[in-house]
């Protein structure tokens, strides 16, 4: 069966950020020979109420179809945003209604805030004394009702295994694409990310946001550099050399990588590396030295610091712990 999730919507909600786990869970298809094209999830849109109208921070309600019961049934729940949470928000406390709601959640099931609905969570108790995230405009408002939480207010997005948490908006795709390759890997992720015509990853870690002017616009831009660049990760990649294909002086192609990116060229060489690396010891059966090479890091010890840093693992660990999560999954 697929991976069922619950998406509570409650009063007031951001229809944009309800419908994320629907985009991104709802197209991700498996790719496996025998059941290729088959849905990996199952998602379920449901209210704290029986079925009827839910109201919207917009000018119309959306019409759930599911009851509160759903959250029983759920493998993952999702809590997007709401404007209207009332003494969740002022006090850090459930209504009933959203108490009873919550209390049909089976032990175990992963829990996944999209934005504030990470105040839902909190209320509920399931951040009690672990790393979160949230919008970086209530981060200080949040941390004060939740004192027991420990609140990262710069990062996209805070996964602590079976409690996820996500800044506002666009973090929540990114977090959403997490799941997906945590679950299924990354083939499947940056395909769904394709589709959905997203970036395919953004580290948890990267800054939500930074306080800095919109740049001018501008017809010069980094793209070609960097479709060159993956053309050739295997290979040593200098910044003199990228900038020449943008016809920059290095100052200026750096500039306006960052500006375009939001990262540094070498920061972002090294997450593109790491991205081969994890598909490759996903996907094939080459030594952890070849994996190293092909991704462009050229031995496996600079592999395994690397892959450390970013995922907390070595290469071997990765290969065992995602193949042996593949076949478990059903």
């Amino acid at each position: 069966m697929p991976h069922r999730v619950a998406v509570l919507a409650l009063d007031g909600l951001l229809p944009f950020e309800l419908g994320i786990p629907a985009r991104i869970f709802g197209r991700s298809l498996d790719p496996a020979p025998g059941n290729k094209g088959g849905k990996l999830y199952e998602v379920v849109t449901c209210s704290i109420r029986p079925p009827g109208p839910v109201r919207t921070d917009s000018d119309y309600a959306i019409l759930v179809e599911h009851g509160p019961e759903a959250l029983a049934t759920a493998d993952t729940v999702v809590i997007p945003a709401s404007y209207e949470l009332g003494r969740v928000f002022e006090e850090g406390r459930l209504t009933e209604e959203l108490a009873a709601a919550l209390a049909l959640v089976r032990p175990g099931t992963r829990m996944v805030s999209i934005c504030t609905g990470s105040y839902v969570l909190a209320a509920a108790g399931y951040l009690d004394g672990r790393p979160a995230t949230t919008h970086w405009s209530s981060a200080d408002h949040f941390q004060r009702l939740f004192p027991q939480v420990r609140v990262d207010p710069d990062v996209l997005f805070v996964d602590d295994g079976d409690v996820l948490t996500s800044a506002g908006v666009a973090a929540g795709i990114d977090l959403c694409l997490h799941l997906v390759r945590r679950d299924h890997g990354s083939a499947v992720a940056n395909e769904i990310a394709r589709r959905t015509v997203v970036p395919p990853h953004r580290d948890g870690g990267q800054a939500q946001y930074i306080h800095r002017p919109v740049p001018e616009p501008q017809f010069a831009t980094t793209t070609a550099a960097r479709a060159w660049a993956l053309g050739r990760l295997d290979r040593p990649i200098l910044l003199r050399d990228m900038a020449r294909q943008e016809s920059m002086s290095v100052r200026t192609f750096t500039r306006r990588f960052r500006e375009e990116v939001g990262v540094s060229p070498g920061q972002w060489l090294t997450q593109q590396r790491v991205e081969r690396a994890r598909h490759l010891l996903e996907s094939s059966d080459l030594s952890i030295d070849q994996v190293a090479r092909d991704a462009g890091f050229g031995t496996a010890t600079s592999l395994r610091q690397h892959l450390q840093a970013a995922l907390g693992v070595p290469p071997t660990v990765y290969r065992r712990t995602f193949r042996r999560a593949s076949a478990d999954t059903p």
